[in-house]
């Protein structure tokens, strides 16, 4: 929904239908833009309008400096954002990965990655002798240079699943 010229949406609603009086919605909404999360308190039958947002795929070609540029896999268009434009993640792109791009009056508001990414570990301290799966972590840079957590036992070169909601390591990549 958009709220004074904001696009929002509803995290969590409850409808109140008090004894006396009106009935009202009382709501928590999440700002598109910022992520800022707001509590607010509607009348019953209030309208609101719908925001101007677009879903596209699209495929990442390549990143210079703060600057992504993408490819609209439909019209092969292509557009460049700022980091700053498409969110926490920029960190686990790598070339030629399909992502959804959300547009509210055609800028870029987040970007929503695959669920799961493999990754190259590049950079992580060497796995000693007697470390198990059920150990402790360590920090690894992946071919990305995201950090992310990973058991002892991993060395670099290997290829490993990270789940890109949580940035959390999942298995072992056999090739």
């Amino acid at each position: 929904m958009e709220l004074e010229g904001t696009p929002y949406y509803i995290v969590e609603f409850q409808h109140v239908k008090p004894g006396k009086g009106g009935a009202f919605v009382r709501t928590r909404l999440k700002n598109l833009k910022t992520g800022q999360v707001l509590e607010k308190t509607f009348r019953s039958g209030e309208k609101f309008d719908e925001p101007d947002l677009e879903e596209c795929e699209m495929q990442f070609l390549y990143a210079a400096g703060e600057s992504y540029t993408f490819m609209d896999t439909s019209s092969y268009e292509q557009s460049t954002y700022q980091k700053g434009q498409l969110g926490d993640d920029t960190d686990l792109l790598k070339e030629n990965t399909i992502v959804e791009i959300l547009l509210y009056e055609g800028s870029p508001i987040s970007m929503l990655l695959p669920m799961f990414m493999e990754l190259k570990v590049v950079e992580t301290d060497p796995g000693v002798r007697g470390d198990t799966a059920s150990g402790g972590t360590k920090p690894a840079v992946v071919e990305t240079g995201a950090t992310i957590k990973v058991p002892l036992y991993l060395e670099n070169g290997e290829t490993i699943k990270v789940d890109t909601r949580t940035r959390e390591y999942v298995e072992r990549v056999r090739s």
